[in-house]
């Protein structure tokens, strides 16, 4: 811990700093497959393992806290680390780098690629089996740091197997609820100090500001938009609204966007599954795929309209609430609700190993043999991430041609 707070006296100019976190957010960008369950298990290992930019339970309380918010909640991870790390420029810096290259990715398959089938190739199902193994690394470093009593072992498997039995945001949700008040029960009175690195630059007054834009703009977008018959405000009202309202991240916000777009005339329902098929093979957020939909629907100015109202819901909420839960989680009761939803946390994510991340990935036995040979890289020979993608997705067409 002397070793964090020794690091953290040396201060970088703003500039270095900036340059540093847009350029380990766009590796991230570049190398994260396998959805947001995946993206938390890469964050983990790139933000606290190797950088130890925070700790664990700092790492999962920030996790916890975008669980609860609508939105993105990988992308929001990304944000709410970059805003810790360098303030609003810091976390534009991590939305962008994390961000663009999915985003370039879609906006070129819209103009280039459509209707290919390239998302059922074989180097894309290796992709999918690296992130077995990325989220597998994950459950068990987080499990045995933020589940280390039989307490909070019993929260994390009563998480995981009721995640398992009633698959939904609202499980997710309750589940998160009902671990906080196990935790100020069990847990308030002994719980440690939260990690370091955890203060927010942002006043609370800001944040106070940001939640207002956020819920004005939800309430006014549609009544300018029946008022006004510009196209641009309609896209943006359309793609706002679903970003807004959708809990459980990209999957959830899918027939959300189909409502928006295909009645709308904007796109065909053949080229809706056809970008969805495309958004799935290609690595960042899936929240992207709100930039293939603006393509088609209005070229190059579609995506950048499209792509800033779906994550412009993330943005706001992040910021409006990360000063007051900064406040919160240093309050002992707080503290102590806190390790038990962390536990939740990490049950919540060894459900989601299995479904959708396993379910999806692994079907034959080869399909296993990779997953286990990428774990192995990972945990025991310490390679990196982008290494154990690029083996796993080189791999994965070697079986393909088999």
């Amino acid at each position: 811990m002397e070793h964090h707070r020794g690091r953290r006296k040396t201060r970088q100019p703003a500039w270095a700093s900036l340059w540093e976190i847009t350029k380990v957010s766009a590796r991230l960008g570049l190398t994260s497959f396998g959805g947001p369950v995946a993206h938390l298990g890469y964050f983990r290992n790139e933000y606290v393992e190797r950088r130890q930019w925070l700790d664990d339970r700092s790492y999962a309380d920030l996790v916890a806290l975008c669980q609860f918010l609508p939105g993105p909640a990988s992308s929001q991870v990304g944000i709410g680390i970059g805003l810790m790390r360098g303030g609003w420029t810091g976390a534009v810096a991590a939305w962008l780098g994390f961000t663009l290259p999915s985003v370039l990715l879609m906006i070129l398959f819209a103009y280039a690629v459509e209707g290919l089938g390239w998302a059922d190739t074989g180097w894309v199902h290796g992709l999918k089996i690296a992130a077995v193994a990325v989220v597998a690394q994950a459950v068990l470093g987080m499990g045995r740091s933020l589940a280390p009593d039989r307490g909070r072992i019993a929260i994390l498997f009563g998480a995981a197997i009721t995640s398992l039995l009633w698959p939904s945001a609202w499980t997710q949700l309750l589940l998160l609820a009902a671990a906080g008040g196990l935790g100020w029960v069990l847990y308030r009175q002994n719980n440690g100090e939260p990690g370091p690195f955890s203060r927010v630059p942002i006043s609370r007054s800001a944040g106070a500001v940001s939640l207002a834009v956020f819920g004005l703009l939800l309430v006014l977008l549609p009544v300018l938009r029946s008022l006004l018959a510009w196209d641009t405000l309609a896209l943006f009202d359309s793609f706002y609204r679903s970003g807004s309202l959708v809990f459980g991240g990209g999957h959830v916000v899918l027939p959300l966007l189909e409502r928006e777009v295909v009645p709308a005339g904007w796109i065909t329902q053949e080229q809706f599954i056809a970008g969805y098929g495309a958004a799935q093979a290609v690595p960042g957020p899936l929240f992207t795929f709100a930039a293939y939909l603006g393509t088609v629907a209005n070229g190059w100015w579609g995506a950048i309209v499209a792509t800033l109202a779906i994550f412009l819901p993330a943005f706001l909420l992040v910021i409006g609430v990360m000063p007051y839960w900064e406040r919160i989680r240093r309050h002992a009761a707080a503290r102590g609700m806190l390790a038990a939803v962390n536990a939740a946390v990490v049950g919540i994510l060894l459900a989601a190993l299995y479904n959708p991340v396993w379910t999806s990935s692994i079907h034959t036995s080869a399909d296993f043999s990779l997953a286990l040979a990428s774990f192995a890289l990972l945990v025991y020979g310490k390679l990196p991430p982008w290494m154990v993608v690029a083996f796993a997705a080189l791999a994965g067409l070697g079986l393909s041609l088999l």
